[in-house]
C-alpha cells in the first residue's frame, strides 16, 4: 500500500514552517537564560555522541506527551516562556519535532541544521561520550 506522504516531504514541509539555525547561530543562543535547548535523541546516542551540556533530553517519542499540560506525563520545562531549540543526531527528526511543538502552541521554537553532527563541527561545547564498558 502506497503512503500519502514520505519522510521527504513530511521534512521539506517542516522546514518551510519552522525556524532552521546554522550550527553557529545556535552556539550563539547556547547558555542563555531564555532558551532551552531540548536533544530528542535516544539514551543509546547520549551514551555514544556525547552530550550538549545543559540541553534538556526528551525522546522523540515522548515530546507530544511532555509538552501538552493535560498529560500525565508533562515536563513543565515546556510551559514556561522560553524559545525552546530542538536537536538531534542529523537534523531530521529535530524539524519534525519543532513543527509539532509549533503545531501544539509553543510559540518559540527553532531547529539545529544538521543536529548535534553538525553542532560538534562547528566548535559547539559538547561533553564527552561515555566510555564503553
Amino acid at each position: 500500500m502506497p503512503i500519502k506522504k514520505g519522510f521527504k516531504q513530511l521534512l521539506a514541509e517542516a522546514n518551510a514552517e519552522v525556524e532552521t539555525l546554522s550550527p553557529a547561530d545556535a552556539i550563539a543562543l547556547h547558555g542563555r537564560d531564555d532558551v532551552v535547548f531540548v536533544d530528542l535523541r535516544d539514551p543509546r546516542e547520549l551514551d555514544r555522541e556525547g552530550r550538549m551540556p545543559s540541553a534538556f533530553a526528551c525522546t522523540r517519542g515522548m515530546l507530544e506527551f511532555w509538552i501538552d499540560p493535560e498529560s500525565p506525563y508533562h515536563k513543565p520545562v515546556f510551559a514556561e516562556d522560553k524559545k525552546f531549540v530542538f536537536f538531534c543526531a542529523g537534523g531530521w527528526r529535530s524539524a519534525l519535532a519543532a513543527k509539532t511543538a509549533q503545531d501544539m502552541g509553543l510559540e518559540k521554537v527553532a531547529h539545529v541544521e544538521g543536529g548535534f553532527g553538525e553542532w560538534k563541527k562547528a566548535g559547539g561545547p559538547a561533553e564527552a561520550p561515555k566510555p564503553r564498558t
